[in-house]
């Protein structure tokens, strides 16, 4: 009788044992959606918190799933004459892939300052920063004391205008042509030529802040184009580029973040108690 009370407390124990990590597996697995969750809610906040930046691109929370453990294989033997049709694998879990920039333009937002440009379509324009160049949207540009054409802050726009302190108009054609028409002179002046330089892979520029970018080995190197030609966009004077942020998609993506977090917190809460029933089974 002894040993069999031995033997049923032996099976017994392996079935808490096993019960109890697979309990703890669900447990490791919503944890991961959770915190892939929170990165998509981190991301949205972020598209939100730049509504009104110009030229901001959103971006988009990427996810994909984790490790399998492989019970048994799709196509594996079940018998000597038969196979399974169909695998037993459990996952564990997902995980954050990538935050994508969507290159999609914003809408146009006309202010009829001289300085301002808009790239209707692809590209970006080049800064100076420092000894490096990078690259931004933000096409709200402004001159400062020697009349050199800069960003707000501070980094001059290439390949280097300089605007004539006699200047009494500007005007920048779609194919980036800067000319400047000076007080008791009738014919322009031409200053150069803005250029648009785009990317065979815009989404694997690294972003800096500030509305700046850099060339990463997965952007690829910059391609220079005249505005308007080689698939960039042509320039638009007097005009900025909004925010492609769509506030309706942000807050129906909120919502479906909040309610799948919830649900892993619930599957964890669930599986923690059924890991407490196994304990407590005596």
């Amino acid at each position: 009788m002894s040993k069999i009370t031995g033997l049923i407390t032996i099976l017994l124990t392996a079935t808490v044992s096993l019960s109890s990590q697979a309990m703890l597996r669900a447990l490791n697995t919503a944890a991961t959606g959770m915190s892939a969750q929170e990165s998509q809610v981190n991301t949205i906040s972020n598209n939100i918190a730049n509504v009104n930046t110009t030229g901001y691109k959103a971006q988009r929370t990427e996810f994909e799933d984790l490790l399998y453990e492989t019970v048994e294989e799709a196509g594996g033997r079940s018998s000597n004459n038969t196979e399974y049709t169909v695998g037993h694998q459990i996952g564990s879990g997902a995980k954050v892939s990538a935050t994508r920039r969507q290159h999609t333009m914003g809408s146009p937002q006309i202010t009829n300052r001289p300085y301002d440009l808009m790239i209707m379509g692809d590209g970006f324009f080049g800064v100076q920063v420092g000894d490096k160049i990078m690259y931004t949207r933000d096409g709200s540009f402004t001159v400062d004391a020697q009349g050199v054409l800069k960003t707000r802050g501070g980094h001059p726009l290439l390949p280097g205008i300089t605007i004539p302190p006699n200047t009494k108009s500007l005007n920048i054609s779609e194919d980036g042509q800067v000319q400047a028409y000076l007080t008791n002179q009738t014919a322009p002046v031409e200053l150069g030529v803005i250029p648009v330089f785009t990317f065979v892979n815009p989404a694997g520029l690294s972003d800096k802040g500030g509305n700046l970018a850099m060339v990463t080995t997965a952007s690829g190197e910059a391609i220079q184009n005249i505005p308007g030609t080689e698939n960039s966009g042509a320039i638009q004077q007097g005009s900025l580029e909004s925010s492609n942020v769509s506030i309706m998609n942000e807050m129906t993506n909120m919502i479906k973040a909040q309610r799948a977090y919830e649900m892993n917190s619930k599957v964890m809460g669930i599986a923690d108690q059924m890991l407490q029933t196994v304990n407590n089974i005596r």
